[in-house]
């Protein structure tokens, strides 16, 4: 099911990718656009990168404003079976944004949390080294251990969540590749 369609219809023409750099657009906007394509959020996407963030934010602006706020987020939590949110924590969660959550500030704030995310292969490089079999998973014992105890250590509660989102398989094995994949990426492999 298509929400957002970021095409001219008909024309195939995309808006979002280099409208401004036609012969036809003004030559303020184009200068404009040319010297503002670095913070543009738009442009650190993908067209399907930026098609599955609209569906998300559809899905999650459940009251269809437009807007992402606290009742919003109460809403999805529930439709993903968490019903008892406290206040405080959609407080929290909604003050991370710099004004009212639209679609452009969505994006924005998923560019800033994936701006520092290093590229999949150095992740995948790191895990290596303890894969001295190169099977592509690693003990999860042994990745807990590390993370809690080396460089910029993980708490117990981050350790959980992390094998909570990417379980070990039922050998104590954790699929390093798909993690990173996954951390990359944002999504699972098919």
């Amino acid at each position: 099911m298509v929400f957002w369609d970021p095409c001219w219809p008909g024309t195939g023409d995309c808006w979002l990718q280099g409208f401004t750099s036609s012969p036809q657009a003004p030559r303020r906007a184009r200068k404009r656009a040319e010297g503002t394509a670095s913070s543009n959020v738009f442009s650190m996407f993908d067209q399907s990168q930026i098609q599955e963030f609209k569906e998300a934010f559809t899905i999650m602006d459940q009251n269809r404003d437009g807007f992402i706020d606290k009742e919003d987020l109460r809403d999805t939590f529930a439709a993903l079976g968490r019903i008892n949110v406290k206040n405080e924590e959609l407080e929290a969660m909604v003050k991370e944004a710099p004004g009212p959550i639209n679609f452009t500030v969505f994006l924005t704030m998923f560019g800033e949390k994936l701006k520092g995310t290093d590229p999949e292969e150095t992740i995948l490089h790191a895990f290596k080294v303890f894969d001295t079999e190169g099977k592509g998973f690693v003990k999860a014992d042994f990745i807990k251990e590390k993370l809690m105890t080396q460089a910029d250590r993980f708490s117990e509660e981050e350790v959980k969540q992390m094998f909570a989102a990417f379980p070990p398989d039922v050998c104590g094995n954790l699929d390093y590749r798909n993690l990173c994949y996954v951390i990359t990426h944002g999504e699972e492999k098919d």
